[in-house]
């Protein structure tokens, strides 16, 4: 099938296609075209979203999805709000800093929630060698804090202007993970799943130090809401020999409202056949029940979202 290029709609603020998914449904009738802000390539957004897509495209669904490489969440939802997509995946501080119009945004953004799909873990590494201890160590060094545009950046920040002043560097994952091997930042916040491959793969080659943020979940919930909550990384991953407690903060997949409750049903309705497979590269161990998937704070769900969730599950 034909697919008209958006990348004059996506280049400012989305960026370019990830991937170009061949083929279309089999069901009777038009097939309807969203696009689906994710995040940058080999990250967990972007993975989530190529696995979505190929989930709907063998679905019954007249319906494809086209996930779009971005630096994520803040300008996922930009991209919403502006209507250069129809879907993204968000982080709930950020979704809710959207739709309240608070600290990055400067207006309330038209956004919904379709479901609460995960929960992100804050990392925060550093190399055990070196001289950082605690968050307050950081104070006046070189941190990579998280992509301009993405979530991580704006916890980092939070956790960061908590703690004192820090020589922030806006680095995505795969730049982040660079520098610290370099020895060009002293430490790096990152929020994803567990494991994260890319750190994974870097605790395999020096040793890592990975530091407690639970110490601040409180003071971040009396100031920004209950999206933030204690978590812990478990022992074992990372070569961790004991639990570290850090701050979990949920992600969202959201829409436009202007999208058709029948789609979104469609769509959910896949979602929660598939769960196992969007998640499995996404974070280990994770398990989408509709108590949790609704749990979207100041985010309200979508007409149709809510539609599917009374129709199933009462």
């Amino acid at each position: 099938m034909d697919r008209p290029s958006r990348r004059a709609v996506l280049g400012a603020g989305l960026g370019a296609v990830a991937a170009s998914l061949g083929g279309c449904s089999g069901a009777s009738g038009p097939v309807r075209r969203l696009w689906l802000a994710t995040g940058p390539e080999g990250g967990p957004y972007n993975a989530f979203g190529k696995a979505l897509a190929l989930a709907v495209g063998a679905s019954d669904l007249p319906l494809e999805i086209v996930p779009v490489s971005t630096a994520a969440s803040v300008n996922n939802l930009r991209g919403l709000d502006e209507g250069s997509a129809e879907l993204a995946l968000a982080m709930a501080d950020t979704a809710e800093d959207a739709v309240l119009g608070r600290d990055t945004f400067t207006r309330p953004a038209a956004v919904t929630a379709l479901a609460r799909v995960y929960v992100n873990y804050t990392h925060l590494v550093v190399p055990a060698d070196g001289p950082v201890r605690a968050v307050t160590d950081l104070a006046g060094r070189p941190v990579a804090a998280g992509a301009t545009g993405s979530g991580v950046r704006v916890v980092a920040q939070r956790v960061l202007r908590a703690a004192g002043p820090a020589d922030e560097r806006p680095l995505g994952l795969a730049a982040s993970v660079a520098a610290l091997r370099e020895g060009t930042v002293d430490a790096l916040f990152w929020s994803g799943g567990v494991p994260t491959p890319a750190l994974a793969a870097l605790a395999g080659e020096l040793p890592l130090r990975f530091l407690p943020l639970d110490a601040y979940v409180a003071p971040l919930r009396e100031r920004h809401g209950p999206v933030y909550t204690a978590v812990t990384l478990p022992a074992g991953v990372y070569g961790l020999r004991e639990p570290v407690g850090t701050i979990g903060v949920g992600n969202y997949l959201l829409a436009r409202a202007d999208v058709d409750a029948g789609v979104v049903r469609g769509l959910l309705r896949v979602v929660f056949d598939q769960w196992r497979d969007l998640l499995r590269e996404v974070t280990a161990g994770a398990r989408l029940e509709p108590r949790f998937a609704i749990s979207t704070g100041q985010v309200p769900l979508h007409p149709g979202a809510a539609a599917y969730y009374r129709s199933v599950y009462g």
